[in-house]
């Protein structure tokens, strides 16, 4: 009989975790935009004008070994919340990092006393598709020619916080 020692790998992955998003992580964050979302990657700029939203915009980035390897944001405007992005480096896909940066954003929500969080998405892209479904969003309309070029469809998914209850989602806290 094979001990529970042999049969564990080699090599173990390095630990992720999530912290809050500086100014410092712009370079990071400006390398990995156009690898992940190519024509739509935000700016320098524009992650400037995002960090300065806050306290209404919150982002945090998911770190191992040192390097950014996701990361996400969330406007939280009253009754209904909005996620801003979410994305996850190819390198770290596969691992669980997508849905912990999911429950952060719930749980962000959830604490800003949002009733429903809102997102858009790209209809090409099938991997978010499966993350959000899976969270508990539903399609809630189509903006046609949306993203450009490419004229790409824009799916508007919602998720309803409401009948969430303390156990539903995982708090997690940075």
């Amino acid at each position: 009989m094979t001990s529970p020692e042999a049969v564990r790998p080699v090599t173990s992955m390095p630990e992720t975790t999530l912290r809050e998003m500086t100014w410092r992580d712009i370079p990071s964050l400006t390398d990995l935009e156009p690898l992940l979302f190519a024509d739509d990657a935000w700016s320098e700029q524009t992650w400037w004008a995002e960090l300065a939203g806050r306290p209404r915009r919150s982002y945090v980035v998911g770190e191992r070994s040192g390097t950014v390897v996701g990361y996400a944001g969330i406007d939280c405007g009253g009754e209904v919340a909005d996620v801003m992005t979410i994305a996850v480096a190819t390198c770290a896909r596969g691992q669980g990092l997508g849905s912990a940066l999911m429950r952060w954003l719930v749980a962000q929500a959830r604490r800003a006393g949002a009733e429903y969080l809102m997102l858009e998405v790209r209809a090409d892209n099938a991997l978010a598709h499966r993350l959000y479904s899976t969270a508990g969003f539903s399609q809630l309309a189509v903006r046609r020619k949306y993203y450009q070029p490419g004229d790409v469809d824009a799916l508007i998914m919602r998720m309803s916080l409401r009948d969430l209850t303390d156990d539903t989602t995982e708090d997690v806290t940075i």
